[in-house]
């Protein structure tokens, strides 16, 4: 790790001093990280800690992966940002891998995730009037109850859950919520103005819900015969996270269209994409829709990178096979503390007796034990770490979740 920019403040007064500058939208573990490399974190005071986070999958290979970092430093002394007034020379290299990494035709660059989500929304209902003839204003969209797509208005205005919701009324029309890994609900919520179903492979918020085998491949064949598109949000779950490239793999789904984002810039910039087939993107047109930002050089640069380590497929295979010890070692702690857990890949939400404390307290416990996780509901917290990480030290976290909840 290299050295971090000087500071004279310990993590204590660092955390009292964003007390009264930053908006209180986020409530962090009380640990101050100033350098990183790999699988590993130090804090302003030089204690190591190992990431088993990785920023909710956007470090999915790791903090400042020596191939991202380079393309990222070789960008930067040539070209950052034209906006798309003007072409680039790295914007169609970066679009035609991702489209053959993904097995689609055509790439919408944007920047953050929600952007990606809600690209994909006025792609679905641009393509509902434009292809379906679903009159004018009148485009549904069904999605799942827990979903986690993003906080904008448009997002949480079909979110469940009332912390992201509550208070930023009125919301926006159009969109039909159905349980969750329910193929009959989603059935009865398609008619004739659906232009898309959207869903997560996994529900990464909701605490890593995995669902039935045959969900996906039922949801693939109910909107090809009902006429709509299938829309999947591989945001968290995409890019090697599960062991293969996209989580709809596992049931060898091909969507209409996928939602990239946080892998995609590597740890390094924001950068998420809409990708699919041209028939659906095919339907923008100049003025419609846009970003400033979305497709700039630096970001297509890194994204490139990012492409390029996933199209060895090395990182899908390591994070197969590390998946497998890491179910194994949360299996052994059932009943030790874990009362169930569900996992694939290098990704699992794990559901602590609440009777040894909630998740934040648990995450508390295990960052002073020098490992970094994050709560999600109730008692349950999500393991995600860099598919970098080593099997001994996937082995060393489990086995300090097993001193936290056994001591």
């Amino acid at each position: 790790m290299t050295a971090p920019a000087r500071t004279d403040r310990g993590s204590e007064e660092l955390i009292r001093a964003e007390e009264p500058v930053l908006a209180h939208n986020y409530h962090p573990l009380p640990v101050v990280v100033a350098r990183a490399g790999g699988a590993w974190v130090e804090d302003v005071e030089g204690r190591r800690y190992l990431d088993m986070l990785a920023g909710y999958s956007a470090l999915n290979f790791g903090h400042r992966h020596p191939a991202l970092i380079e393309a990222a430093h070789r960008q930067l002394d040539r070209l950052t940002l034209t906006s798309r007034a003007f072409h680039n020379d790295r914007l169609a290299g970066f679009a035609e891998r991702l489209a053959a990494l993904t097995g689609t035709d055509m790439v919408l660059p944007m920047n953050t995730g929600a952007e990606a989500v809600e690209s994909g929304i006025k792609v679905a209902r641009k393509w509902a009037y434009d292809v379906k003839g679903v009159p004018a204003d009148r485009a549904t969209i069904v999605v799942a109850a827990d979903n986690f797509h993003g906080r904008t208005t448009t997002i949480v205005s079909f979110s469940t859950d009332e912390t992201a919701r509550s208070g930023f009324g009125p919301f926006t029309p159009g969109f039909r919520i159905v349980p969750y890994n329910d193929l009959a609900a989603m059935e009865a919520a398609v008619d004739e103005t659906t232009a898309a179903v959207l869903i997560e492979p996994i529900q990464g918020e909701a605490g890593v819900l995995i669902p039935d085998d045959g969900y996906l491949a039922g949801v693939r064949e109910l909107t090809r015969r009902k006429g709509c598109l299938f829309v999947a949000d591989e945001i968290q779950s995409g890019l090697g996270r599960t062991g293969h490239t996209l989580a709809v793999q596992h049931e060898s789904v091909v969507p209409d269209v996928v939602l990239l984002g946080k892998a995609l810039g590597g740890g390094i910039v924001p950068v998420s994409a809409v990708v699919g087939s041209r028939e659906v993107l095919g339907v923008l047109r100049p003025g419609e829709h846009g970003s400033t930002f979305g497709g700039n050089p630096l970001a297509a640069a890194v994204g490139t990178a990012v492409v390029e380590l996933l199209e060895t497929g090395a990182f899908q295979r390591r994070a197969a096979e590390l998946g497998a010890v890491l179910r194994e070692g949360l299996a052994a702690l059932v009943g030790k503390g874990v009362v169930g857990f569900r996992a694939r890949g290098l990704w699992a939400g794990v559901d602590v007796d609440p009777a040894l404390g909630s998740g934040r307290e648990i995450s508390e416990r295990l960052m002073r034990e020098g490992v970094l996780v994050k709560d999600t509901h109730g008692s349950t917290i999500r393991l995600a770490p860099p598919l970098t990480v080593t099997a001994e030290e996937l082995t060393g976290a489990l086995g300090t979740l097993e001193k936290v909840l056994t001591s």
